[in-house]
């Protein structure tokens, strides 16, 4: 899955690789959590013949998307995360992918390595050449019932290829820069004539860096949760034995 991911690209390079009109000013985000705001690029409206406008748009949507037929949000699940393979079938997804295909600008991603059943060891996973790179996005404009709209949006996953693999199976889909018009073209390219996007990134795409735990805490935002480190494994806790039982009998107490 991808659950944190960071945005530390200036607003013009940021403009400049999704061909968008210029962005207003925002921080480096270091540590972009689930339900916050985040930066997503789609078509704009058909253009007049003539016009000098961008065909794209920068919009600001709530990490986590709310299909239009929920009802009761708070007992949805957030979905900030899309699986590539089933994305056609779900009914959470199908009408986003159809409509509303989008980019979403980032520097890279954090993603655990799983110890024992928890969390445990955070990487840092960047792409190898750096710069900023776009990931598959879907948006969906959730209507609450009091008749206030909300835009949501979610990443696409995909099974991750064998240089991330060992650190988790999942990975957020890569939409190279020559394919950025045909992902974002709702109007003449239907869903599966995308779905040859929805692939792993190359195998040298991407380079993990061991970070402390600092990342774990979604208060954390500077740019030091970014730097190397290892997380040390926690130590078994040791039952404790009552005076004077014979650690090989078996107890009911």
């Amino acid at each position: 899955m991808c659950g944190r991911f960071a945005l530390t690209a200036t607003p013009d390079q940021t403009a400049a690789l999704l061909g968008l009109a210029e962005l207003e000013e925002f921080p480096a985000r270091y540590n972009i959590a689930p339900t916050q705001p985040v930066l997503m690029a789609l078509a704009a409206p058909q253009r007049e013949p003539g016009s000098n406008l961008p065909d794209r748009q920068a919009m600001l949507v709530r990490w986590g998307l709310i299909p239009t037929w929920v009802e009761d949000t708070k007992a949805f699940p957030l979905l900030i995360n899309a699986r590539s393979e089933g994305v056609l079938q779900k009914a959470s997804f199908k009408t986003a992918m159809r409509h509303r295909r989008a980019l979403v600008p980032a520097s890279g991603f954090y993603e655990w390595q799983q110890s024992g059943g928890k969390k445990g060891q955070p990487y840092w996973i960047r792409p190898k050449q750096g710069g900023v790179i776009a990931f598959a996005g879907l948006i969906e404009t959730y209507a609450e019932p009091g008749g206030s709209e909300m835009d949501t949006g979610a990443i696409l996953t995909i099974e991750a290829n064998a240089g991330i693999a060992h650190i988790h199976h999942r990975m957020p889909v890569v939409i190279e820069e020559r394919d950025f018009g045909r992902w974002l073209d709702c109007r003449t390219q239907e869903p599966r004539d995308v779905l040859d996007l929805l692939k792993p990134a190359e195998l040298d795409f991407f380079e993990a860096i061991p970070v402390s735990d600092l990342v774990n805490k979604v208060g954390n935002t500077g740019p030091e949760i970014q730097e190397r480190g290892i997380v040390e494994p926690q130590a078994e806790k040791v039952r404790r034995q009552k005076p004077g039982a014979d650690e090989n009998q078996m107890s009911l107490f």
